[in-house]
């Protein structure tokens, strides 16, 4: 019987790809919201990342959240991604 595949997917700090289950994603669905998807199965554009302070920082500075998802992001939103890392 063959083996599944893990879903990779690419991370917007680092830009490693890695297991998806290893990453954080943030959505931005239809009505332009933007939140952490716990579930990564909720519907809009998925942005994923390490669960990494490093990664994070990296991100952050260089904007590369607010890039991918073509739109500002609010400074709650860096907030709560910053305390689900440091878990």
């Amino acid at each position: 019987m063959k083996q599944k595949k893990a879903p990779m997917r690419k991370c917007v700090g680092c830009g490693e790809q890695k297991s998806k289950k290893e990453l954080i994603r943030i959505v931005k669905n239809n009505e332009d919201e933007i939140f952490v998807d716990d579930t990564s199965k909720a519907n809009g554009r998925g942005v994923y990342i390490c669960n990494n302070v490093d990664c994070f920082e990296k991100a952050h500075a260089n904007k590369q959240l607010e890039r991918s998802l073509k739109c500002r992001i609010n400074e709650d939103l860096y907030d709560e991604l910053k305390t689900k890392i440091d878990k």
